[in-house]
């Protein structure tokens, strides 16, 4: 089965150079041609989106680019849509990911952006939505009116299906032409979506453009990064260095890096019966998208005292572990991947010699792990897909001042205790650099409006002009009007 990706409005498909990604284990394969752009295509392609931009995009209000975006999900929402079908049939196959896991994901991920949803990302960033369409009055006086850039260049990273709508919609909801590289590993949802879009609202269909390029291939990252007011890149630290690197000096540029998430289990919730659900819950944001994401736990800290020890948590995870596995298999690994595993395990296992009170735990064909330890241990990353360690703490309260060294990596805490422990480990925690924190079980699903590693999903997309009060009230003494 052969399927095309991207989005390039004004190029004949005969026009463009196609190369073929290969997907698939077992019997189940798809070839997924990928548009190979030559430098003078991709400059007629931002001059065409910047150009669209301008005439159609810029000139609806905020309301309707709302209506539209909400149009489009709710066709990606009915599983009777096309798209939709093609969605749940091909991602699987491209990610390698459990298709209910993918089906049941992508519909809650999509009503993260529904209109309810798309009105609460303008209000949180924006206390006068208005200012998107026209000048509004400012607190320090004058007036001001936001604008978002003739071209926003999006370059994502990842297999997590869906995942490029967050910065995608973001940039149509400030009004920017918008040219999006998608990465190999899921190169179809963000086509889908800017083909839904124009069938949607025609006049916009030469808005945005989603293209392609071998992950390292200088020469065109460049042709479209010169063509850039603003450049929103993910992707591990070494390869957003070399993005910046090659972005223009007078370029705008945004770069979100990899992070590490975690859980926190207060003996509060160490109950039988609220330490089976806590273990549920955790066992979930482990198994989504096998820790693929930002946000995705890489350790729990679980705090003694409880009636359920630390220990007796660890084996409640790993008995929902299993279940998971049963449920929603682990997708297979690359090579790669399963080395990363492998070490892991074999480090923890290392720890379980030289500590008898250390334990890991796991199934015989290596699909999930946990590794169980005492004392004082090192914050470090998992090995992803589905390993997890445990770490007994005496106080929830000492763990800021472990993860304070790692600072800029750290982002969303999953947390399970009372209300007033609550509030005191936020406060801690936020100290210490944690910009997000959820429940156990809603780690890899952020909130409309999140503020992606505590910054602004739209205010940093744009730039104000500002008609200071001194211009005000200087013009009325030009106004026809005058005596």
């Amino acid at each position: 089965m052969t399927e095309r990706a991207g989005y390039l409005p004004g190029l004949a498909a005969d026009e463009v150079e196609w190369r073929v990604l290969r997907f698939g284990r077992g019997i189940e394969t798809l070839e997924i041609e990928v548009p190979v752009l030559s430098d003078a295509q991709m400059a007629a392609l931002a001059a065409r989106v910047r150009d669209a931009g301008r005439h159609h995009l810029k000139t609806l209000s905020t309301a309707r680019i709302v209506n539209i975006i909400d149009q489009a999900i709710a066709r990606l929402l009915d599983r009777d849509d096309p798209y939709r079908r093609k969605a749940e049939a091909l991602l699987p196959v491209v990610t390698g990911y459990d298709g209910e896991m993918i089906r049941l994901g992508l519909t809650g991920y999509l009503k993260t952006f529904r209109k309810p949803e798309l009105n609460r990302f303008l209000a949180e960033d924006f206390p006068n939505p208005g200012i998107l369409d026209d000048f509004q009055p400012i607190a320090k006086g004058g007036v001001a009116r936001a604008f978002g850039p003739d071209i926003l260049v999006h370059i994502w990273a990842g297999n997590v299906p869906g995942l490029p709508l967050w910065s995608l919609i973001s940039g149509l909801l400030v009004k920017a032409g918008n040219i999006g590289k998608v990465p190999s590993a899921e190169p179809l949802f963000a086509g889908w979506f800017a083909q839904i879009l124009a069938e949607i609202e025609p006049s916009l269909a030469d808005c945005f453009a989603i293209v392609w390029w071998k992950g390292g291939d200088i020469v065109q990252e460049k042709a479209l990064l010169k063509e850039a007011e603003l450049v929103l890149a993910y992707g591990g630290n070494e390869s957003l260095a070399a993005i910046r690197s090659r972005v223009p000096v007078t370029t705008r540029y945004l770069a979100y890096g990899h992070k590490i998430s975690f859980g926190m289990i207060s003996r509060a919730a160490l109950d039988v019966r609220k330490a089976t659900t806590a273990a549920h819950q955790a066992a979930y944001d482990v198994v989504r998208y096998d820790q693929q994401g930002c946000y995705s736990p890489h350790v729990f800290f679980v705090e003694r005292g409880g009636k359920v020890s630390p220990r007796d948590f660890c084996r409640y995870l790993a008995h929902e572990l299993a279940s998971f596995e049963r449920k929603y298999p682990r997708r297979a690994l690359t090579i790669a991947e399963a080395g990363d595993v492998a070490a892991w395990r074999h480090q923890a296992e290392l720890k379980v010699l030289s500590r008898p009170e250390h334990e890991i735990m796991g199934d015989a064909e290596g699909a999930w792990s946990v590794a169980y330890v005492e004392g004082d241990d090192d914050f470090a990353p998992s090995g992803l897909n589905r390993t997890i360690k445990i770490v007994a703490v005496d106080s929830l309260a000492d763990v800021a001042s472990r993860i304070a060294p790692y600072k800029a990596f750290l982002q969303t805490v999953g947390i399970a205790a009372p209300p007033d422990e609550l509030y005191r480990l936020a406060d801690d925690l936020g100290r210490v650099g944690v910009t997000r924190i959820s429940a156990l079980g809603q780690m890899t699903a952020p909130e409309a409006g999140w503020h992606h590693d505590g910054r602004f999903n739209l205010l940093d997309l744009v730039t104000l002009t500002e008609i200071e009060h001194s211009a005000e009230a200087v013009s009325d003494s030009f106004a026809p009007y005058v005596d």
